[in-house]
């Protein structure tokens, strides 16, 4: 038998043993908290389907986007090494500008306003 069917097996008949155990020996003695849907002791005030505003999804959105410039900017450190920096300084330059641009841009329409 090889190496890897061996594993397969193992882990297959180790996952499986556990799973019967953790059903064998669990403690099941649901009381009327654990059954209710809310946990935290009292009962809820409203719906709990309530919709969110547009501006947390717009807030969420910008957040991403300079998060992704953080990752777009990581490898800046290295490619300042290669032949030719200016490009790359160019590039980084480009890049940091139309993010400012389009975050002045949301301030001035008021995008990162919580509240009207």
């Amino acid at each position: 038998m090889n190496t890897l069917t061996f594993m397969l097996s193992l882990s297959f008949m180790l996952s499986t043993a556990l799973t019967i155990l953790n059903f064998l020996l669990a403690q099941t003695t649901p009381d009327t908290e654990k059954l209710s849907p809310y946990e935290c002791g009292f009962d809820p005030l409203g719906s709990a389907r309530l919709p969110f505003s547009i501006r947390f999804f717009l807030v969420a959105i910008l957040f991403l986007l300079f998060d992704l410039e953080i990752a777009l900017l990581l490898p800046l450190p290295w490619a300042i090494q290669l032949q030719s920096p200016i490009t790359t300084l160019t590039w980084t330059i480009t890049i940091i500008s139309l993010l400012t641009l389009g975050l002045t841009y949301e301030w001035t329409q008021g995008g990162l306003e919580w509240a009207e």
